[in-house]
């Protein structure tokens, strides 16, 4: 029931908006921030703390056994995404001393986008280890005090240099427990920018999540709010599995109020951002946004669409859903990711494999374009997807 969908490119953009939540279907409460051309939008706080210590060893994830209270009536604080990062590794850092810090320019200069700035001072050169230019030896050598006890976080400057250590990633941090017949556990992160910025150029523009989707042993998740950024980075440094967190490089300065007591979300579980009826829309990291855009106009047209950010890009969180197939019986699947071989490829198989039945329509999937990212502002605006063809797809499905 897959096909995949290809409008063609409308020559205007949408304004953000927010759109108002509801009681969602698996009855959790969640929020969004919408980003706005100059500047961001901060909508209320109802969300849950879920448990970030548990593995799925199969591709379905389950339901979260007991919902947290929500945050809405408790105080909070704000924070771009980049600080949110930064909050829940110094968490994690003063929490447990294993944790420490590996990558090229993390300690006195503060990491690239300044997730780690601060944190050399306060926990010494030697937890927050800056290294050379060499992504193959440090992410050899993270994965390598892993296997000794310690919890490390590898940060790639960009995650398109990580390319550079591929092997250690795939032939030892996503291998080595099951090879060692369960000896050795590989706790490590690895995280770091990627996506299609503005006018980066083709090296700094990929989209690596289905690179690393294929490798076994290894769990990848994806944050899109401050919120999620943090409850996902203290999930997974927590985790006994090598994680990848995906951070896309435009949404760094979003501003959201998170709470100020701990929290830990899940890696395995989807964020319902919007309950709807006539279709499923399922997307993660920065289309979560263009998706929000495309929905104001969509209510416009009197559609009503639900939501998804899937968050957990390996694995995928069949149970949320599922269950909102089985309501709207349609399916949009908007990625940034490639259309060949891409997250939307595997997520159109799953869905086919275990809720072809509900469908009523064909699934239509909206990726980037099979092309090395143009540095042209307005070609490389070509390649991602936009809002008017989100609008177009859900139209098309809806008829």
């Amino acid at each position: 029931m897959a096909s995949i969908y290809q409008p063609v490119r409308a020559t205007t953009t949408l304004t953000s908006s927010t759109l108002s939540s509801r009681r969602s279907l698996t009855e959790r409460k969640v929020s969004f921030v919408v980003l706005r051309s100059g500047g961001v939008k901060d909508s209320g706080l109802k969300r849950i703390c879920c448990r970030g210590d548990q593995f799925v060893t199969n591709a379905v994830a389950a339901k979260a056994d007991t919902p947290a209270e929500s945050t809405a009536s408790k105080p909070g604080h704000e924070l771009l995404l980049f600080e949110a990062l930064r909050e829940g590794l110094e968490e994690e850092m003063e929490r447990d001393a294993r944790v420490c810090v590996i990558g090229e320019d993390v300690g006195h200069y503060g990491g690239s986008y300044k997730v780690t700035k601060g944190l050399a001072d306060k926990y010494g050169d030697l937890r927050v280890l800056d290294t050379p230019i060499a992504e193959n030896s440090f992410t050899g050598m993270g994965i390598g005090a892993a296997m000794t006890g310690l919890r490390p976080i590898i940060e790639g400057m960009n995650m398109g240099f990580l390319l550079l250590a591929f092997n250690q990633i795939s032939n030892n941090c996503g291998m080595l427990h099951y090879t060692s017949g369960g000896q050795f556990k590989i706790p490590v992160v690895i995280r770091g920018p990627g996506g299609v910025g503005r006018q980066l150029g083709a090296e700094h523009s990929q989209r690596l999540e289905s690179y690393f989707q294929s490798i076994p042993g290894i769990q990848m998740v994806a944050c899109s709010t401050p919120y999620n950024a943090k409850g996902l980075m203290k999930a997974a440094i927590r985790s006994d599995n090598p994680v990848i967190l995906f951070e896309h490089v435009l949404l760094y300065n979003l501003k959201e109020r998170i709470p100020d007591e701990e929290y830990v979300l899940s890696l395995e579980e989807a964020e319902m951002v919007r309950p709807g009826e006539h279709v499923t829309i399922l997307t993660y990291s920065r289309m979560r946004y263009h998706v929000m855009q495309a929905a104001k106009t969509l209510v416009n047209k009197g559609y009503d669409p639900e939501v998804i950010d899937i968050r957990s890009l390996k694995p995928f969180d069949l149970y949320t859903i599922g269950n909102s197939i089985k309501k709207t019986h349609r399916v949009l699947i908007v990625e940034e990711c490639m259309r060949t071989g891409g997250i939307g490829a595997s997520l159109t198989a799953a869905i086919t494999e275990n809720f072809n039945d509900y469908l009523d329509a064909p699934i239509m999937c909206l990726s980037s374009q099979d092309v090395p990212t143009p540095y042209a502002g307005t070609l490389e605006e070509w390649t991602v997807v936009q809002p008017p063809q989100i609008v177009a797809a859900v139209e098309q499905l809806c008829q």
